[in-house]
């Protein structure tokens, strides 16, 4: 190419390599199906753990803010990707970082009690959560936090819906009365 057509090749920008072992704008073809490389879901990975830090001391409402807008802007260039599992464990693990968030806000066991039974948590449960000594990631994954700060809690308090907006760009929306949440799996409206 550099001597018949004379056209400049920036060597570290090119290759030759078959198909699935390339890269291009963060995506990679496998098997027929779009997909986003690994480097791409890494630096994802990495900016919603800059977001959900637990020492930055931002309110909880800029923090959900700056995840909507950096998750949504991501999920909108990347969503053309055929990768529906992925997303639902991306989606499980951002909903689980702003659990942490949330639980390391309520730094006292009796605000972490009072939190809890306000969520609908039963007396008895609350003491075996606000008790523990475990560390804040573990307690995010603790079933009677996540039942206090469900999905459907976490939604109302802005944090995105990757999953339901993925099927949307995927699928559209089909009629108003069309949930998201709930994908049918036969094929028709």
């Amino acid at each position: 190419m550099e001597a018949k057509l004379k056209l400049v090749v920036n060597r570290q920008k090119s290759q030759a390599a078959p198909l699935s072992a390339c890269t291009f704008l963060g995506f990679q073809i496998r098997r027929t199906k779009v997909v986003w490389s690994e480097k791409a879901l890494r630096r994802f990975k990495e900016r919603i753990q800059e977001i959900t830090s637990r020492g930055r001391g931002i309110s909880m409402s800029r923090r959900v803010e700056q995840l909507r807008r950096y998750a949504v802007g991501w999920l909108n260039y990347f969503g053309i990707s055929h990768t529906y599992r992925q997303m639902l464990e991306l989606d499980q693990w951002v909903g689980r970082r702003m659990r942490l968030c949330y639980w390391k806000q309520c730094k006292k066991p009796r605000t972490r009690r009072r939190n809890l039974i306000s969520l609908g948590i039963g007396p008895e449960e609350v003491m075996k959560a606000s008790r523990c000594r475990r560390g804040y990631w573990w307690m995010s994954g603790n079933g009677i936090v996540q039942r206090a700060l469900n999905n459907a809690w976490l939604w109302e308090q802005g944090v995105p819906d990757l999953k339901a907006q993925w099927i949307e760009l995927h699928y559209g929306r089909r009629n108003p009365n069309w949930n998201p949440t709930v994908v049918n799996l036969t094929g028709t409206a």
